[in-house]
């Protein structure tokens, strides 16, 4: 018997990576130019001899392909981004939307692109060979026993659901002190500080800018515009959320420092300390734009781990095309912008994935601190987060299933446990709060997970397969229906952004099963997981897709499509001459990036204005009449909204006019008692409410009606004035 592999035995070694390798294939004689004679036979001398040394330089094994041709454009991958845009455009919301279309072309684009990489015109870009860094695993004792002693006391500390200066402090040394205890020294550390001090010394600085710092300036000023054009008008109004946040900094304002906000459900409270710190430093007050602020800085403080993620997994200009990309798209935006907790999800996966990632790759026992710090404070964000601790056992799992050396096993294991431990002190407050409130720590989660609120609407594994196919098809078809989030019923991605992501994610597809690097496998699955938050609303499936619960799968998203860009860059690059190509890759990328801000710009500052607009309520107008009205007659006391169901919020009025902790409303069959009153009055009244207006006609006839008209359309209002003098009736 021949000892050559089957096909069964190539197929079964590339569904069992951890099994090993898979055999080298033996020469063939095809046109296509791979696996070919010589070229076979040193492909399997690579593999072999990277399979006896460690697993994780199978990486460094670029994917076997024809050589490009010099001279010869790459027609292929050419061909695949096209019918790759013309399959979005069809998918774009219109009359003759078909998803039929859409994904036909899709898998005609992907197979283009396939046979564009194998042919060698275009690929992802390689990842750099992983260097792990020795360690005998010292710790500082002294420092151990401090952190540990001063996470002890802090977390006996801590109860009471409340914030004291002696707890923070304890807290704070435990954090710091066991950070401290295992971190690694390193000389490269020593040596950055000594230039920063040599380099402040010298008595002539100087400054040298390159072509790339000109292009980083010029996407990072594209970015910030995208980010805070029109910040205050768009969106132009609160919602009811706003309001409990609001009331919740207050509250923090006025030194109620809780580690668990109980108010709606219950929230955790990092929004509220940093919308406080806003308020403090730019005297903002009690409002939308302190809000906005936060969240705004919160968003941009996304862009650079992206940045260094997409660098990490391919090249500086993977990085930089990942954060361009996600600094102008709508989704990001919306999510930022509308100034609620969600910003915080993206923002803390970002710097996990990016510092675990690394840690992995380079055996770095200083990033898995890194990782655990991020994770730590992400759970003090957004309850979505609560995902990410899978997220890195996933992680961590696919690495250990991939790597072939025993040492680097081990060494993964001991660095989860770091980063355990580390986010475990930085959850500290919110692990005392979770153990003496459990049904309050867990209710907001369960009332979408489970029958809290409402009995499932059908079987429970038929409602979470639609949840998933709905998610995972937004990019491209349906984001869902929640009009504070999103343009209900549209693409979460704009066309160029939705048809690289979905050629990137068939790349790197096919790489994995070439190369098996766990990293490929890792950044696909990581989209789902991050978004389980949304796919698992089984109580509430309407809810699902919602782009502020699956904001977290944004940050692989956004980087598959820096990566795949790059690659279909660089494959023009590698084709033509140097100047030529480098052109036409330039020209080919800015034409693609000017497209997809074009579209951004018109679904955020246009199409999201206007839904948001019209479908929230003008709770400012009101405010500012209230305003004035106190202004004239000297006090808010007397001004009125009447209430109405699923009108306004009227907390939202009282802040909006300037008295953020006073609630406007007024039911009508609590008329009588503003007779208590001489003082002049002023009565809100929805414009379709004919039964309050009677009843206050008939209360005060001497009254005068003005009808205020809004400058939104179908949101006018009636104004009832009382003066003293008017006369209540008998």
């Amino acid at each position: 018997m021949t000892d050559e592999p089957t096909v069964l035995d190539f197929v079964k070694a590339l569904l069992t990576p951890w099994r090993g390798a898979p055999p080298p294939i033996p020469p063939v004689h095809t046109d296509t130019g791979i696996f070919v004679g010589k070229a076979a036979e040193e492909l399997a001398a690579q593999v072999e001899q990277a399979s006896v040394i460690d697993g994780e330089n199978l990486e460094a094994i670029p994917i076997p392909r024809e050589k490009p041709s010099l001279g010869v454009f790459p027609w292929r991958g050419t061909i695949a981004v096209l019918v790759a845009l013309v399959a979005q455009l069809s998918l774009e919301p219109g009359p003759d939307r078909s998803w039929g279309t859409g994904l036909t072309l899709y898998i005609i684009a992907a197979a283009w692109g396939i046979w564009s990489i194998l042919r060698g015109e275009w690929n992802l870009p390689d990842l750099t060979e992983s260097v792990g860094e020795a360690d005998d695993l010292s710790v500082n004792r002294g420092f151990l026993w401090v952190g540990a002693v001063a996470a002890v006391l802090g977390f006996l500390t801590l109860g009471g659901n409340r914030f004291t200066d002696l707890n923070v402090l304890l807290w704070g040394a435990a954090v710091l002190f066991l950070c401290l205890a295992f971190r690694k020294s390193l000389p490269v550390t020593r040596s950055l500080v000594q230039s920063i001090r040599d380099w402040f010394a010298n008595n002539q600085w100087s400054f040298n800018i390159s072509r790339w710092s000109v292009v980083l300036f010029a996407v990072g000023a594209v970015v910030v515009f995208f980010r805070v054009f029109r910040l205050s008008e768009v969106p132009p109004e609160m919602v009811g959320d706003h309001a409990e946040k609001l009331l919740d900094i207050w509250d923090v304002l006025q030194g109620h420092t809780l580690i668990f906000f109980p108010r709606n459900t219950g929230r955790e409270g990092f929004q509220m300390y940093l919308t406080a710190a806003v308020i403090k430093i730019f005297g903002t007050g009690i409002s939308f734009t302190s809000m906005k602020i936060g969240t705004t800085l919160a968003g941009l403080a996304t862009l650079p781990f992206i940045y260094l993620l997409g660098k990490e997994l391919g090249n500086p200009r993977a990085g930089m095309l990942a954060a361009a990309f996600a600094g102008i798209a709508y989704w990001p935006n919306v999510i930022t912008r509308i100034a609620l907790r969600f910003t915080f999800y993206p923002l803390f996966v970002a710097p996990t994935l990016y510092f675990l990632i690394r840690g992995l790759r380079r055996g770095s026992r200083n990033d898995f601190i890194l990782a655990g710090l991020s994770l730590g404070l992400g759970l003090h964000g957004y309850t979505p987060f609560r995902i990410m601790p899978f997220v890195v056992l996933l992680a961590v799992g696919l690495y250990l299933l991939h790597s072939e050396s025993h040492q680097a096993r081990r060494r993964a294991i001991l660095y989860l446990g770091l980063l355990s431990l580390v986010a475990l002190i930085v959850f500290l407050p919110l692990l005392r709060f979770w153990i003496e409130n459990p049904e309050l720590f867990n209710y907001r989660a369960f009332t979408r997970l489970g029958e809290v609120e409402r009995p499932l609407p059908g079987p429970v594994v038929l409602i979470f397969l639609q949840n998933l196919i709905r998610a995972l098809t937004m990019f491209a078809w349906n984001n869902g229906e929640i009009w504070p989030v999103s343009i209900p019923n549209r693409p979460a991605l704009d066309v160029v952004s939705a048809a690289l992501f979905y050629l990137g994610t068939a790349a790197i597809l096919l790489r994995y099963l070439l190369r098996r690097r766990w990293v490929d496998l890792f950044l696909i699955l990581t989209i789902p997981l991050l978004m389980l938050p949304s796919i698992l609303s089984l109580a509430f499936p309407s809810e699902n897709p919602a782009l502020n619960r699956t904001a977290g799968a944004m940050v692989p998203v956004f980087v598959i499509i820096g990566l795949t860009l790059d690659g279909i860059l660089r494959g023009v690059q590698d084709r033509l001459s140097s100047l030529a190509g480098n052109r036409l890759a330039w020209a080919a990328g800015i034409f693609l990036f000017l497209w997809s801000a074009f579209q951004n710009y018109d679904l955020v500052f246009r199409q999201y204005q206007r839904s948001y607009t019209l479908s929230s309520w003008n709770t400012t107008e009101i405010g500012q009449v209230i305003r004035d009205f106190a202004e004239l007659a000297g006090s808010a006391d007397n001004a009125y909204v009447v209430a109405y169901p699923h009108w306004v919020d009227t907390r939202l009025v009282g802040i909006n006019a300037g008295f953020p902790t006073r609630d406007f409303a007024l039911w009508p069959e609590n008329f009588p008692s503003t007779l208590e009153s001489p003082a002049p009055k002023l009565f809100v009244i929805k414009f379709d409410d004919t039964a309050s207006l009677n009843d206050l006609q008939l209360l005060y006839p001497d009254g005068y009606l003005r009808l205020f008209d809004s400058q939104v359309e179908n949101k006018d209002f009636y104004l009832y004035f009382v003066f003293p003098e008017s006369t209540g009736s008998d």
